[in-house]
């Protein structure tokens, strides 16, 4: 992934940040956010397009855009730094393909403690009935 181009291809908006902070709080603007649209982007190749549309779906506007915002510092830069980290973490994740799960069999000791769990349950609701006569 190339990470200029990336930059190159967000926008970024400088916000009022909510919360604590008294006077600064009202007088600059510290929040980041950042708007990246997956369509129009020419950093991926269509299949990881298709890929990262499945994966990011739920964190993605109407229009294909995906939307971040970070305020934990009241510096903008160190903000705008941190967004943008955090747009590269999860475009990396969303690529990330799965490991495929080997299937195995369960060991013979496992067998053994299911077997005996179940004759546990049993005696115990064995126990429960009325004695028959």
């Amino acid at each position: 992934m190339n990470k200029e181009a990336l930059l190159q291809e967000c926008d970024f908006k400088a916000v009022r940040s909510s919360g604590p902070g008294g006077q600064h709080v009202n007088k600059t603007s510290t929040k980041v956010m950042l708007h990246w649209s997956l369509k129009d982007s020419n950093v991926f190749s269509e299949e990881e397009k298709e890929l990262l549309f499945k994966r990011l779906q739920s964190k993605l506007t109407s229009d294909d855009q995906l939307v971040l915002s970070y305020d934990q510092s009241r510096s903008q830069h160190k903000n705008k730094d941190e967004v943008f980290k955090n747009l590269v973490r999860l475009l990396e994740n969303g690529l990330l393909k799965p490991k495929r799960r080997k299937r195995t069999k369960p060991t013979l000791a496992s067998k053994k403690r299911r077997l005996d769990s179940k004759k546990r349950n049993a005696e115990k609701k064995a126990n429960r009935k009325p004695p028959s006569f």
